[in-house]
């Protein structure tokens, strides 16, 4: 059964120290903590902003995507909503989700109607698309790893592997991109379109890819020691990856900052949103958190 979700006013609820600075002026702002903003949840994933920097975030149990108003307000989006995880909006307005339930990968336009972007490779079904990065011209990178869900019928991977993917601008071309990880997660591109990162979770570590002309990716470079199941970026060019709280390394894979939260299951993802895009989004276990940064969002919709 389904507890009551409860919103609280940003600026609400204050809880706990911010985070644990490492080095430097820290990413957080100045005497900013973690607040919890709602909860209720079963398992919340998927954040991600539009232009007007409304959030949007999935319950993904409750197959539901939800919408946290840049004025603070819950309201849901859309339900049922294909079990969608990841999500990321397109230059066009349009919510790009990893519909799980069907192990496709949706497009949802502002008037809830969804086209089917991808559901299969070679001829079979994808494993389940798990998150999504949308490049600044429109094309889209995916990863897809196996997790065995209770609503499936299968439980044998259809695919040969765990891998991801570039879908082109205009949808007629899907290439596999990345056929050497174990487990690709996390997802996330520069806002030039130039650079990609991909958390491995499975293996543990979290790579950085040059994107070519084509599509393809070049030159794959381990960064971090540490996988995750999110990833974002801010505007100075520091990666998050999520877990336990939510870890911020430098342009080298130098850990920054720590932010803690107090969540007692996993960190899913995060993503800055907000008018300013200055506010950082945490979707962890059966809450929706938030902290004020210092530093903006890297992706106008992310």
């Amino acid at each position: 059964m389904n507890r009551t979700v409860t919103a609280m006013v940003l600026g609400l609820g204050l809880l706990m120290p911010h985070a644990q600075s490492v080095a430097g002026d820290g990413v957080v702002a100045l005497g900013a903590t973690v607040e919890r903003l709602a909860d209720g949840f079963q398992f919340t994933e998927g954040p991600t902003c539009d232009a007007e920097g409304n959030l949007f975030f999935t319950d993904q149990p409750n197959d539901r995507i939800l919408k946290w108003g840049v004025e603070g307000g819950l309201s849901t989006f859309l339900q049922p909503a294909g079990r969608a995880n990841g999500m990321y909006f397109d230059p066009q307005g349009n919510l790009i989700a990893c519909a799980d339930e069907r192990t496709a990968l949706w497009s949802i336009a502002p008037d809830r109607q969804v086209t089917v972007l991808v559901s299969e490779y070679n001829g079979k079904p994808l494993n389940g698309p798990n998150d999504v990065w949308v490049r600044p011209d429109g094309a889209l990178y995916f990863t897809d790893p196996f997790y065995p869900r209770s609503w499936w019928t299968h439980d044998a991977m259809p695919q040969d592997g765990q891998h991801v993917y570039f879908l082109s601008a205009d949808r007629r071309q899907l290439v596999r991109v990345a056929d050497d990880l174990e487990k690709p997660n996390g997802i996330i591109g520069t806002s030039d379109g130039k650079t990609l990162y991909v958390a491995d979770i499975g293996a543990g570590k979290t790579y950085r890819f040059d994107i070519e002309p084509d599509g393809r990716l070049a030159r794959k470079t381990l960064l971090i020691e540490q996988g995750s199941d999110g990833l974002t970026l801010d505007n100075e060019g520091n990666l998050y990856l999520t877990g336990k709280g939510v870890l911020v390394f430098d342009k080298t894979g130098r850990q920054i900052e720590q932010i803690q939260v107090p969540e007692e299951e996993w960190t899913a993802n995060v993503s800055f949103c907000a008018r300013d895009k200055r506010m950082l989004f945490i979707t962890a276990g059966k809450g929706l958190y938030g902290i004020k940064m210092r530093v903006k969002g890297a992706n106008a919709a992310k």
